[in-house]
């Protein structure tokens, strides 16, 4: 059983861990280049796809070092897995044009941001 206190940690690290695994799979169909949108072609659109993917990256290095301090192992191996199944077929219910597009990543990107701030924030005060 998982005590009390472990709960809200773990949601906030699977919900972070959904919001990564939209983002790689928002990001993924910008790869390679001749499949890029037409958004995201642009000097503006490099900068958009490779920042938002470096805080993607900054979001899930952060989900795993608030699951080592906060949750059990078997617990986020259990909602981490949980979060990369959902993750398309969340996605899915998205229209084209905004997965396709930078509001995606920035969107993705952004939740996740405030999510690994808030992980973050319990994180140093226990």
């Amino acid at each position: 059983m998982l005590h009390e206190a472990v709960l809200i940690p773990l949601v906030l690290f699977t919900a972070l861990f959904l919001f990564v695994s939209l983002h790689v799979l928002a990001a993924s169909g910008q790869f390679p280049r001749e499949h890029r949108a037409p958004a995201l072609m642009s000097r503006l659109g490099a900068i958009v796809l490779y920042g938002t993917i470096g805080i993607a990256f900054i979001n899930l290095l952060v989900a795993f070092f608030a699951a080592w301090r906060l949750i059990p192992w078997y617990a986020a191996v259990i909602g981490g897995g949980l979060a990369i199944l959902a993750a398309p077929l969340v996605l899915q219910q998205f229209t084209d044009n905004f997965v396709d597009g930078r509001a995606s990543l920035m969107s993705f990107a952004g939740a996740g941001a405030l999510l690994a701030l808030l992980l973050i924030w319990l994180a140093g005060r226990w």
